[in-house]
């Protein structure tokens, strides 16, 4: 057993928490959480892997237990996301690493892999979308402020942030809501309620239109560099859908896909058997 460390780091005059396992000289997987989460929903897999990799979980700046800069000094942008946990990876001095992305995690580690594909020996994504055909009908509020950045349509998405919509995303196409710890949601929604949080969400929420600009230069990526991936999905994930998973395909034959019958925190009700598909396939590689 690799016991767990919960510690902080200063990037760039940010404090960045995050928990690892793992031996310290061992292959490293970076794992980037999701909305509205933090590194948390790692805590089951986690142990599960350390045995044979570096395991690191941060949280990402304005989550969990990082700082939250105010909005007047932070811009609270993918982009920005995407450079402090590049600077995060420097000052810890990774060099190179596996991903596993995530939601949110998926367009921050794609901008960190277009940035620094020789850093990237791998990636698992699960319920992290690159693709148009993996967005589904549930995205079409966020897709009106997109379009029409309004007060209103601003204001109609505080909905998301809700604590009842917190724990249907945990719940939300999962067979056996008993099989889902309100750990999780509860925890998530206590980040939420902290001032200030909702309006960076909101901000995080216009700003994810530029992460679908980007679909076509994370797809170039991968047929440029090819990456070993494997897509691991939650099946009734009511924002990101199977399609999404499939197309990584098309620009990686050679992807390894796997559906679970879950929803979108799939790793809720399937960590042991996401685990055993990622030592699987991190395992086969060279």
């Amino acid at each position: 057993m690799h016991p767990v460390k919960f510690t902080r780091v200063d990037v760039d005059g940010l404090g960045i928490a995050y928990r690892e396992a793992g031996p310290a000289d061992a292959p490293v997987l970076l794992l980037l959480h999701g909305f509205p989460s933090a590194g948390h929903m790692f805590r089951d897999l986690i142990p599960l892997l350390a045995d044979r990799w570096r395991v690191i979980a941060p949280d990402l700046p304005g989550f969990g237990q990082s700082d939250m800069p105010p909005r007047e000094s932070f811009d609270y942008t993918f982009a920005n996301l995407a450079r402090v946990t590049t600077r995060f990876t420097e000052v810890l001095g990774l060099a190179r690493y596996a991903l596993y992305v995530f939601d949110y995690g998926a367009p921050t580690g794609l901008r960190m892999a277009l940035e620094h594909p020789e850093r990237v020996s791998a990636i698992v994504t699960q319920n992290g979308n690159a693709y148009l055909e993996g967005l589904s009908d549930g995205w079409d509020p966020i897709r009106a402020y997109w379009q029409d950045p309004t007060p209103a349509h601003r204001d109609a998405l505080r909905a998301f942030l809700a604590p009842e919509t917190t724990r249907w995303q945990y719940t939300a196409g999962v067979s056996d809501a008993t099989r889902v710890s309100p750990d999780g949601w509860s925890l998530d929604n206590a980040y939420l309620a902290r001032p200030g949080a909702h309006e960076v969400q909101l901000d995080l929420f216009l700003d994810y239109v530029g992460n679908v600009a980007l679909y076509p230069a994370f797809q170039a990526y991968f047929r440029a560099h090819r990456p070993p991936l494997l897509a691991a999905w939650g099946d009734a994930d009511p924002f990101f859908l199977p399609a999404g998973a499939r197309a990584f395909q098309r620009d990686l034959p050679d992807a390894r896909v796997r559906f679970f019958q879950t929803g979108h925190f799939a790793l809720e009700t399937h960590a042991v058997e996401i685990a055993a598909e990622i030592r699987e396939f991190l395992g086969a590689l060279k």
